[in-house]
């Protein structure tokens, strides 16, 4: 039998974050009760605690630094595709007539 991921929103993965570090209880007691496994909830922790705010961005979406990093490789692309099409143009207009 092939089991399915379990997906959970953001705001699941909030509220389980502050849950574990507000409360009482263990990541582990939480884990089992939540049906989690313990890795995952302090991978949950781990990202929270780096960026609260930017954590758990969703499917297609990314985090500032990606999304930037994405948009400088995209405008480089076209810059070179310019200068490539410049640099032909140069060679055809500087050819002698005669």
């Amino acid at each position: 039998m092939v089991s399915r991921r379990r997906r959970y929103t953001r705001e699941f993965k909030i509220e389980t974050v502050k849950l574990i570090t507000d409360g009482d209880n263990s990541v582990t007691q939480i884990a089992a009760d939540m049906e989690i496994h313990p890795n995952t909830l302090y991978k949950w922790i781990r990202l929270y605690s780096e960026k609260p705010q930017e954590a758990f961005p969703g499917s297609g979406h990314l985090n500032s630094e990606a999304e930037q990093i994405r948009q400088l490789k995209r405008e480089n692309e076209r810059l070179k595709m310019e200068r490539d099409i410049l640099k032909k143009a140069m060679a055809i207009f500087s050819k002698d007539p005669n």
